[in-house]
């Protein structure tokens, strides 16, 4: 439990790093891709922290293997969680873009964007909703610090 807490918080430093040293001088989606990779990694190991917590107070006697599957199992166990319910939608999100088709736009510039299509809508990521999503998966882990602490 503590040991995927730290993995998570190691994956959030590299994307970290990723957000406010590569991208600042490279620009391009590629980065931005990388930065989205780190965050749904920063998200796995929490979510694995969070349900190796849960079986430690018997609430859970099998953690799956599948992410979306310890996605579906935490959602079971705490079910009057809203906050954590937004967490592992977002967490869902950024699964969905990272395997969707993206295009690039006003790459190795200080607007660089990339264009993902899920189902029939675009999202733009640039620089600006990256670090919100940065942000968000930081008060994630802390969301997560405080619940195994709790």
């Amino acid at each position: 439990m503590k040991e995927s807490l730290y993995l998570s918080k190691e994956e959030l430093m590299r994307a970290d790093h990723l957000l406010f040293v590569s991208l600042k001088y490279t620009r391009t989606v590629d980065v931005i891709k990388s930065v989205i990779e780190r965050l749904i990694s920063t998200y796995d190991f929490g979510i694995l922290a969070l349900l190796k917590h849960a079986q430690g107070n018997n609430k859970v006697s099998e953690i799956p293997t599948e992410p979306l599957a310890r996605t579906a199992l935490i959602k079971k166990t705490y079910p009057y969680d809203n906050v954590l319910h937004d967490y592992l939608n977002f967490y869902i999100m950024l699964r969905r873009i990272s395997k969707a088709n993206f295009s690039k736009l006003n790459e190795y510039r200080r607007h660089v964007t990339m264009l993902v299509t899920l189902d029939t809508e675009v999202i733009e990521i640039n620089l600006d909703s990256i670090k919100e999503d940065y942000e968000k998966t930081t008060a994630f882990v802390e969301f997560v610090e405080q619940k195994i602490q709790a």
